[in-house]
């Protein structure tokens, strides 16, 4: 038996009942073109993932290399503890997983969020306009947004329900006024029940297109993901007086020191607030 086999029994048995099933069949089949996919469980040893590790690390970002040895090590390990696979020990697990790059702090400033809603007006997508509005007043993921049915939403108390999430727990998140303009113009648009009837990747391409079109007047905007409108949303959030628990009440983070990896507060608008505290404090 080789490693090659435990692979596509992974992604045969296991990886279809995954929420990201296609990206972990993706990973699998790159995995299966590596050398060391062809070793018999016999001769498979630590090493053989370290010089994988040290190749990857100079070809990509450090938090690749860690998912993709913690997929070995999980595939490994069901076929230690759940295949009665005679593996006396999991190859990945002595492996030194390399240090992670630190958070992201990217935020999104005016006239980017201006350059954005201009390049959204020259495409011809006109969901991409609301969807990038909606992730800044939500602070959801692109995947969340683009789930959003109409039997999610109610409106007149201004709440939306999220079923699938990333952390497998389902949230309602409490809606802006803006959040509800933006949502009721898209149900009256709408012509079945999803309010973004279209593919991840036709929004991830519509999205990489809208960047190219605004880097025209701001070049730096090449550098801007979507994930760091939700860095943004977070950050407002606790910048308009929210506290811990309920920002983590609407973008969904199980555990609240996480959230200090998105949020980065402006130091200006913390010396408003402290003057205006002492202000109060002396009257």
């Amino acid at each position: 038996m080789t490693v090659a086999d435990l692979l596509r029994r992974y992604a045969r048995d296991v990886t279809p009942g995954k929420r990201g099933q296609a990206s972990e069949a993706k990973r699998i089949e790159v995995f299966l073109r590596y050398d060391w996919a062809n070793l018999t469980l016999a001769r498979i040893t630590a090493q053989a993932f370290t010089r994988y590790r040290d190749k990857r690390l100079r070809e990509v970002e450090a938090g690749t290399v860690i998912r993709e040895l913690g997929l070995l090590r999980t595939v490994f390990e069901i076929a230690r503890r759940e295949w009665d696979i005679p593996l006396q020990t999991n190859p990945v697990a002595s492996v030194r997983k390399p240090k992670a790059a630190s958070g992201r702090s990217r935020r999104l400033h005016a006239d980017e969020f201006a350059a954005l809603l201009a390049a959204c007006a020259d495409g011809r997508t006109e969901w991409l306009e609301p969807g990038i509005k909606l992730a800044i007043e939500t602070g959801m993921r692109r995947g969340e947004l683009l789930n959003i049915r109409r039997a999610d939403l109610d409106l007149a108390n201004g709440l939306l329900s999220i079923p699938e999430t990333k952390t497998d727990i389902p949230r309602t998140i409490p809606l802006s006024e803006n959040a509800v303009v933006i949502l009721r113009s898209l149900m009256d648009a709408a012509t079945n029940d999803r309010l973004f009837p279209i593919s991840a990747n036709a929004f991830r391409l519509a999205w990489e297109r809208c960047k190219r079109r605004a880097a025209k007047d701001k070049p730096g905007i090449l550098d801007l993901r979507f994930h760091d409108l939700r860095h943004e949303a977070v950050s407002r959030f606790f910048e308009l007086g929210l506290n811990v628990p309920e920002v983590a009440a609407i973008s969904g983070h199980k555990d609240p020191r996480m959230l200090f990896r998105y949020t980065h507060l402006k130091p200006e608008d913390i010396v408003a607030k402290l003057r205006k505290a002492s202000q109060q404090v002396a009257a």
